[in-house]
């Protein structure tokens, strides 16, 4: 497979195919670890063991684990500041 390098910003990025990143397990936002050979020839990008979060963002499993026990939800008045009408 050949690909190119394309500037993103201040940085090089490589488009990796999605059958690639399959066979790895991988998707979006995916935490890898990205590491040269002994020799400096190759790049090695492998699964990382730290758990990922979804797209940068908090995993809704995580968030409610952490939910004190007997949480209740409550609605609080915020009031009104200006011409708001509900």
């Amino acid at each position: 497979m050949t690909t190119t390098l394309q500037a993103w910003g201040n940085s090089q990025g490589l488009r990796l195919p999605k059958t690639l990143l399959s066979a790895l397990g991988l998707e979006n936002g995916a935490v890898v670890e990205v590491e040269l050979t002994p020799k400096r020839d190759a790049i090695i990008v492998k699964p990382s063991q730290v758990r990922s979060r979804v797209r940068g963002r908090h995993r809704i499993e995580d968030l409610v684990a952490a939910m004190p026990k007997g949480y209740k939800a409550a609605e609080f008045d915020w009031g009104t500041s200006g011409r708001e009408v509900w």
